[in-house]
């Protein structure tokens, strides 16, 4: 912390409150750039995960999230996720069906082909490829569990996403791209018995604060702060 004090001119107090999103009273100093964020963030660079898994119900602010986390990061990380999967899988063939109420069923099909997309993951990851994977663990532990087994001994963070369910649903009803009920359907069954290094409440902070947040936990995690 007082290298990074030191680096970026400011006292101690100042840059934990940056890392919190937070103002100190008396100091009216801009938001960090994009360039200091960057320079707090390789402090942990060393340490930094290849893979961050990103898990939460539909509609959370998982995506935006992502964004947010590559701005911020010293190194580039690709974003991928369940939904670049279904995107590139035929529908005819897909191994998914969504009922009325938002409900997913996920069929052998779909896990065949999602054993082989997670197989591509770790591969991308030893080859150096920093990961963002936005997630939607519909089978809790169970499907954290099959994510892990795939990925091995690639290191992994990963991250618990939440928002309250009506900040959820109203956001899930401006999306048109989502049918109806599946942020309730999904709210808590994603959580199941999944284990977390972090969790994050979407709820009232911006992704921009939420990522700062994540990165702050990294460097708690890896003694860098």
């Amino acid at each position: 912390m007082s290298a990074i004090a030191r680096h970026l001119s400011h006292d101690r107090e100042t840059i934990r409150a940056y890392l919190a999103g937070q103002h100190i009273a008396g100091h009216r100093r801009p938001e960090p750039t994009r360039t200091e964020w960057s320079i707090v963030a390789t402090m942990a660079t060393q340490a930094l995960p290849t893979m961050i898994v990103l898990n939460g119900a539909s509609s959370v602010g998982k995506s935006t999230l992502a964004v947010a986390l590559q701005d911020l990061l010293p190194k580039p990380f690709l974003h991928v996720g369940v939904d670049t999967l279904l995107a590139a899988i035929p529908p005819s063939s897909a191994g998914i069906a969504v009922a009325d109420d938002g409900s997913v069923a996920v069929a052998g099909d779909f896990r065949r082909l999602e054993l082989a997309w997670y197989a591509g993951l770790a591969a991308m990851a030893s080859y150096g490829a920093g990961l963002i994977i936005d997630e939607v663990f519909l089978a809790g532990q169970t499907s954290q569990q099959r994510l892990a087994d795939a990925l091995g001994n690639v290191s992994t963070m990963w991250i618990g996403v939440h928002c309250r369910l009506d900040v959820a649903l109203n956001r899930e009803a401006n999306r048109p791209d989502r049918i109806t009920g599946m942020a309730a359907s999904q709210a808590s069954a994603v959580h199941r018995g999944v284990k977390y290094d972090l969790e994050i409440d979407t709820t009232d902070r911006t992704p921009s604060n939420c990522a700062r947040d994540i990165l702050d936990g990294i460097a708690k995690l890896t003694g860098t702060r």
